[in-house]
């Protein structure tokens, strides 16, 4: 499912928590693992696709990762850790797949410098997740009709015009730049509020 798709749909589900949720998922209710999975989907994925792998890779992944949170989430001791703890297994995923790469590789002195600058790289790659994690709960937590403005407007390519905008949201033309704003402005807010 895309950003759009999730940003756009008014789920009581993405309200929830992620001690909500977690406690939810550990009582074993599926609409909870599937919350979990929609709210983390798009996280998940980034992170292999910013090591460069493959989209099948990615799949494989997702996969593995989604395995380890069935299996471990009862271990998670901070539910509202949830976010990192995703990236961290993520990462870790990701990590374990290039050094296996590097080991069926032919012996290259060049791969031998690409080993070594894969931690540093992984460090990168989870801050800019983490960004772009804090971005996607900031926009899902916007009331509905912030969430699609901002969806139209920011997410889709192309962006829709301000009129097609006013026309599917049903407010005046005149008003889509005021209500723009006060929707970033809110926006900006939820960042901060995350320390971004």
């Amino acid at each position: 499912m895309s950003l759009r798709k999730i940003l756009a749909r008014d789920d009581s589900r993405l309200e929830w928590s992620n001690t909500r949720l977690v406690r939810e998922c550990l009582q074993g209710k599926q609409e909870a693992w599937s919350a979990l999975i929609d709210r983390y989907r798009n996280l998940i994925y980034s992170i292999p696709i910013k090591y460069d792998f493959t989209a099948d890779e990615a799949t494989d992944i997702f996969q593995s990762v989604c395995l380890e949170m069935l299996s471990e989430l009862k271990n998670l001791r901070e539910p509202e850790a949830l976010p990192k703890w995703i990236m961290q297994v993520a990462a870790h995923k990701c990590f374990h797949r290039k050094q296996q790469r590097l080991r069926v590789t032919v012996a290259d002195p060049r791969k031998e410098l690409e080993k070594q600058t894969v931690p540093a790289l992984a460090e990168g790659i989870l801050s800019q997740a983490e960004q772009e994690q804090a971005l996607r709960e900031a926009i899902a937590a916007l009331p509905p009709r912030c969430r699609k403005l901002v969806t139209m407007l920011f997410f889709e390519e192309p962006a829709r015009p301000y009129r097609e905008v006013a026309a599917s949201l049903g407010i005046a033309l005149g008003s889509v730049g005021f209500i723009r704003q006060r929707c970033l402005d809110r926006l900006r807010k939820r960042l901060d509020e995350a320390g971004f």
